[in-house]
């Protein structure tokens, strides 16, 4: 046998793990630990991602692909219940506008909402709303000098030196 093949044992111990792993409707890489792997799930940062790698008792540095079918139900189960082991402060849609309740969204869940808060802001005619309307800043950050997004700002010196010369080529 070389130095370079595995032996039998560390062969299947590779093949074992899973690559994907769902959870809700989103894939998470299994090859990564279980706190990175969580990140990659929309609403759920490195904070919290830890706290629910330690509420279903799982080292958070373990390999997600090699965890065992219980433990990954466990992790669903923290990610599912998340609101209801953190502090309001924590979560990310406190308030919600027709129910008054304390929600964590994640996946496709976190992008419909707040999109769905942005429209009802925009029909209301909200400040923050006219302000998403006209692709400005909403949260009071300064306009003046930073976020243009259309045209050249000050003297645009080569776009008058062409307009000279078409000026002169016309006058001859």
């Amino acid at each position: 046998m070389s130095a370079e093949e595995p032996e039998g044992d560390e062969q299947e111990e590779e093949e074992d793990i899973r690559y994907f792993v769902r959870i809700g409707q989103t894939d998470l890489d299994g090859t990564k630990s279980v706190e990175r792997a969580l990140t990659d799930m929309n609403g759920i940062g490195h904070r919290a991602a830890r706290l629910i790698a330690e509420k279903a008792g799982v080292d958070r540095r373990a390999v997600f692909g090699k965890l065992d079918d219980d433990t990954i139900d466990d992790i669903v189960a923290g990610v599912e219940g998340y609101a209801d082991d953190v502090p309001d402060w924590m979560t990310n849609h406190r308030s919600d506008f027709f129910t008054g309740e304390v929600t964590h969204e994640t996946g496709n869940e976190l992008e419909m909402s707040r999109r769905q808060d942005i429209n009802r802001m925009q029909m209301i005619d909200s400040y923050k709303g006219v302000r998403h309307k006209r692709g400005q800043k909403v949260r009071g950050q300064r306009t003046k000098s930073t976020g243009r997004s259309e045209g050249t700002i000050g003297v645009n010196v080569e776009a008058i030196k062409e307009q000279a010369e078409e000026d002169e080529a016309e006058a001859e």
